[in-house]
């Protein structure tokens, strides 16, 4: 990985922004005010593309790696051949070959990713998909399905929901590997399900819980090796013969380890140190000889193998008990870069950076060479595109090895470099989990605004690598930050940051707790821009129907939306009445068939009138007899009434068209306030196109929409002021007004009632 040139002290801190695509969303990472969300254009959607098998084995970029660079007195640990494993070789494969999945349990040092690379390495041609080599390092059950999919399909920037990784995976045959895998129980249960087709070949850490019933894994224990083979381990890694007293030491070094590798790659790492040790004593007795001489020629064999043996034996080997915990002994022998490198490790919670960030944070010059002579003493191993330490060897180290301020520019390097543009998304999920233990680090050690800078730096690259459960873990520590330094506006970001990944993780009622949290602090803060930013993610989820409740939209000029949330509104008993109303004007409408007067459809259909004054949705209900008040005066509920109505203006244009109507079939016998509403009823030149402009009553200061006179004038026929029209009442039996649950309750009941009558409200 190439380090970007420049002097990061000197130049600022850019956020990296781009787009990536998360099921059906298109979401904008990187904005001033927050990523956001929006659906996905059908054109702009990838279309994922199976790989090809093209080599034995492959894997997402920051996959498994192995350790670099030869010892220089002898091979490397990953140099060497595998030793007495052949019969769990065979076994494996055996398994794999007939479709098995595989759990391999162990104690830590026991070699298990060691046996994992043999294994994968031999079973090439086992599936029409070969291998898949993953790395489980801090990686959640998504991560592992996602870069499963990105190792078997190409597809860049693309990350599908559950439902589409599913589909896209049940094609796939291929032997998974996945080294150090952290999730356990029901969610590695959900990634064997996840691709049905493929054999998994796991390693997960000593000490997780038993595998359930009826579980597709089964278990593969990891023993030590054998006497024979530690012995033959030790002496290779050592770079020659152990003698007659190192042969003992390691034979009781593997009783008490139970043949654990590890523990021998570190006891060999030990007789290095100690050949070191014998040859400062050759050097310095050559030395002495030949400045200072001798009065007395000394009695020394001439064979120089045979004066170091002698020199040897004036060196103690370690004690049982050292070799049991040699961290601290084989840190005091590494050289001055590799102290550096491992106190850094130390400081970041074990985690190694990789060599070129390492010039910029601890001044040293030959970092690939400091990480291989930490792998080689068994102190680091490589994993996932980085270096980390081995198991026991952070406990161990800790108390000895302070951090010594090499963490204190550390924060400040990440947050230039991951917004550079030279640094590609795979070089930066390769060190998300050095990214996480430099803000531990510095939460430690009380810098908080350096973390929230660097969390705020960082999340987005992490997002658009792909590499989400960093992210969501930056997010946290980052807000966490935020709240001890009192900063509303980065609180604020960070909570709209994690309603958008749990958006996109299809949480959708944690995405709208924290995209409201950020909202309450941006206005607070006086955000403008982050307060639309906000609400537009929640329109995002109202509009998708993701668990939000429609919030109180503003007034508009439009009258449908307004009828229909009010209409949801409703109660059933008043529902109820309008049914059993409806049901009254079909019987009334029956009646008159046999040669009853309009008179007595009006007064069968004022029934319900007592009711008018506890309806608060009366107006909705009963459209069709709003034509019953006894004045035309607009009450308290209502407002006031618009010009041209009928409320209470004769000279407006549907005032006119009522001037003729009370000669109709008016009677003496009854009431004034009565006469309006049968004379109504009889006229047959009121239309439909009325009824809507009686949704709600207006608000405060507005005006109410008036119908204009071109519309009703041309539907009305125009009857003579002294001709009855009985006939036309026949039709509210044929078309009853809709039921309110299926239409606007505003709808009239009796659609032939003039426009005066049913335009007034109630």
């Amino acid at each position: 990985m190439a380090q970007p040139t420049g002097e990061f002290r000197q130049e600022a801190v850019r956020t990296r922004g781009g787009e990536l695509v998360s099921g059906g969303l298109l979401v904008g990472v990187g904005a001033p005010d927050g990523s956001e969300a929006r659906p996905c254009p059908e054109e702009w959607r990838p279309r994922p593309r199976r790989l090809e098998r093209s080599e034995p084995a492959r894997g997402p970029v920051g996959g498994v790696g192995r350790a670099v660079g030869p010892l220089a007195l002898g091979a490397g640990p990953t140099d060497l051949p595998l030793l007495d494993r052949e019969a769990d070789i065979a076994e494996l494969l055996g398994l794999l070959a007939e479709g098995r999945s595989i759990r391999l349990v162990g104690q830590a040092g026991s070699g298990r990713s060691t046996l994992l690379s043999a294994v994968a390495e031999a079973a090439a041609d086992l599936a029409p998909g070969g291998v898949v080599q993953l790395c489980g390092h801090r990686r959640t059950a998504a991560d592992l399905l996602q870069d499963l999919f990105a190792a078997t399909h190409h597809a860049p920037g693309y990350r599908p929901d559950p439902g589409q990784l599913a589909a896209h995976l049940a094609g796939i045959s291929a032997v998974v590997v996945i080294d150090e895998a952290e999730p356990t129980g029901a969610e590695l249960e959900e990634l064997l399900a996840a691709a049905p087709r493929c054999a998994f070949l796991i390693s997960v850490a000593p000490g997780g819980p038993a595998l359930p019933a009826g579980s597709r894994l089964q278990d593969h224990p990891v023993a030590g090796l054998s006497r024979s083979a530690c012995l033959t381990l030790t002496a290779r890694l050592a770079g020659r013969p152990l003698d007659v007293a190192e042969k003992a030491w390691a034979v009781d070094l593997w009783f008490e380890s139970e043949g654990l590798p590890l523990r021998f790659v570190q006891a060999a790492a030990l007789l290095r140190q100690r050949d070191v040790a014998v040859d400062a004593l050759v050097a310095a007795e050559e030395d002495r000889l030949d400045v200072f001489g001798a009065l007395d020629e000394p009695a020394r064999d001439p064979d120089p193998a045979v004066r170091e043996d002698a020199l040897r034996r004036t060196v103690p080997l370690p004690s049982v008990a050292e070799t049991a915990s040699p961290a601290v002994r084989l840190a005091e022998g590494l050289s001055e870069p590799a102290q550096a490198v491992l106190r850094l490790a130390v400081a970041l919670g074990g985690e190694c950076p990789t060599a070129p960030h390492l010039p910029a944070l601890i001044d040293v010059g030959q970092g690939e060479s400091a990480l291989a002579e930490l792998a080689d003493a068994g102190l680091a191993v490589s994993i996932g595109g980085h270096h980390r330490l081995t198991a026991g060897a952070l406990e161990l180290l800790l108390p000895h090895w302070p951090a010594r301020g090499c963490v204190d520019g550390a924060a400040q390097h990440f947050a230039w470099w991951v917004g550079h543009s030279s640094v590609t998304l795979e070089q930066i999920a390769a060190e998300a989990e050095v990214i996480v233990g430099v803000l531990l680090a510095d939460r430690a050690a009380g810098r908080h605004e350096a973390v929230v800078r660097l969390a705020r730096a960082a999340a987005p690259a992490l997002a658009l690598s792909l590499r989400w459960g960093a992210w969501e873990r930056v997010l946290q520590l980052g807000l966490e930050a935020a709240r001890r330094t009192g900063a509303t506006v980065d609180q604020a970001w960070f909570h709209h940051e994690a309603g958008v990944h749990a958006l996109c993780v299809q949480q959708p009622s944690r995405a709208i707790a924290e995209l409201e949290t950020a909202l309450t602090l941006r206005v607070t803060a006086g955000e403008q821009r982050g307060v639309a930013a906000a609400r537009r993610m929640l329109d995002l989820l109202r509009a998708e129907g993701r668990q939000l409740p429609a919030a109180a939209a503003a007034a508009a000029p439009g009258r449908g939306p307004v009828i229909r949330k009010i209409a949801a509104r409703v109660p059933a008993g008043l529902k109820a009445r309008a049914r059993k109303r409806r049901r009254v004007v079909v019987a009334s409408a029956a009646v008159l068939t046999f040669g009853m007067l309009g008179t007595a459809v009006a007064m069968s259909i004022t029934g319900p009138e007592e009711h008018r004054g506890n309806d608060p949705h009366g107006r909705l209900d009963d459209a069709g007899d709003t034509g019953n008040a006894p004045m035309p005066v607009p009450s308290a509920d209502s407002g006031p009434a618009a010009p041209g109505t009928g409320g209470g203006d004769p000279s407006g244009p549907a005032g006119t068209g009522t001037g003729a109507e009370p000669t109709v079939s008016g009677s003496a016998s009854h009431p004034a306030s009565a006469s309006p509403t049968r004379r109504a009823s009889a006229s047959p030149g009121a239309t439909t196109s009325d009824a809507p402009q009686q949704p709600q009553p207006p608000a405060p200061g507005q005006p109410q929409p008036s119908q204009p006179p071109g519309q009703s004038q041309p539907t009305q026929p125009g009857p003579k002021p002294s001709q009855p029209t009985p006939s036309h009442t026949v039709t509210p039996s044929t078309t009853p007004s809709p039921t309110p649950t299926t239409a606007p309750p505003a709808t009239p009941t009796t659609p032939t009632g003039t426009g005066s009558a049913t335009s007034s409200p109630s």
